[in-house]
C-alpha cells in the first residue's frame, strides 16, 4: 500500500490505474498522477504544494447538450465547476459537491462515476499559497433543470450555459478541446438513433 492509499478510496485508486488516456498529453498527466499517488504522503491535501495536489472538476451538461461554465472570480477565466478535495472525500464526491455548490443545482445533478478526463495545470500564487499544480480528475454530470442554476458570488463572476463549440472557445487550450470532444462523443452515444 502506498502512503496515499491509507487516506483514500481504494475504488478511485483502482479506477485511476485502469484509466486509458486519450493522446500523449493526457497519457503524461496520467503517469504523473500515478507517480504522485505512489510517492506523496497526502496528495489530496490542498496544502501539498510540491509539485501539487489532486482536485476534481465537474462538467455539467443539460438536455440540449449545452455545457455550464462559470467565470472564476480569482482566475478570471471561464471554467467548469470544480475545486479542492475535502479530507476523506473521493474525487467523484468532490466533483459532485463542487458542481452542486458552484451551480446551485443541488437537487438535480446526476454524475457519471467514470473518469472523463485527466489534466494537470498550473495555479498561480495567491491567498498565501505558492504557485503549484492541480492534478485535476474530471467527471461529467447531467441536469434536467438548467434554469435552476444559482450563482455563488464568492466563487464566480457569472454562470452561463453555452454550446460545446462556444465552450471550447471560451476555455481555450488543447486540454479543453480534448474534453469537449469526449463530451460530444458521449452525447452521441446516449442519443437515440
Amino acid at each position: 500500500m502506498t502512503p496515499s492509499e491509507r487516506f483514500f478510496d481504494r475504488r478511485f485508486v483502482d479506477q485511476l490505474r485502469a484509466y486509458v488516456p486519450t493522446g500523449g498529453a493526457e497519457a503524461a498527466h496520467h503517469q504523473a498522477m500515478l507517480e504522485l499517488l505512489a510517492a506523496a504522503e497526502d496528495p489530496f491535501s490542498r496544502s501539498h504544494f510540491q509539485p501539487g495536489h489532486f482536485t476534481a472538476s465537474c462538467y455539467i451538461i443539460d438536455g440540449d447538450g449545452r455545457l455550464l461554465l462559470h467565470h472564476h472570480r480569482r482566475l478570471g477565466r471561464w471554467l467548469p465547476m470544480g475545486g479542492h478535495i475535502e479530507p476523506g472525500e473521493a474525487p467523484l464526491l468532490a466533483a459532485s459537491r463542487e458542481g452542486a455548490e458552484e451551480s446551485g443545482l443541488e437537487h438535480d445533478l446526476m454524475i457519471d462515476d467514470a473518469i472523463l478526463d485527466l489534466d494537470i495545470h498550473r495555479i498561480p500564487a495567491g491567498r498565501g499559497e505558492p504557485e503549484h499544480d492541480h492534478y485535476d480528475v474530471r467527471y461529467l454530470a447531467w441536469t434536467s433543470t438548467p434554469g435552476a442554476i444559482r450563482i455563488d458570488r464568492a466563487e464566480s463572476n457569472d454562470l452561463a450555459w453555452v454550446t460545446l463549440d462556444r465552450a471550447a472557445g471560451l476555455m481555450g487550450g488543447p486540454e479543453s478541446l480534448r474534453v469537449i470532444r469526449k463530451i460530444e462523443h458521449l452525447i452521441r452515444e446516449r442519443s437515440p438513433s
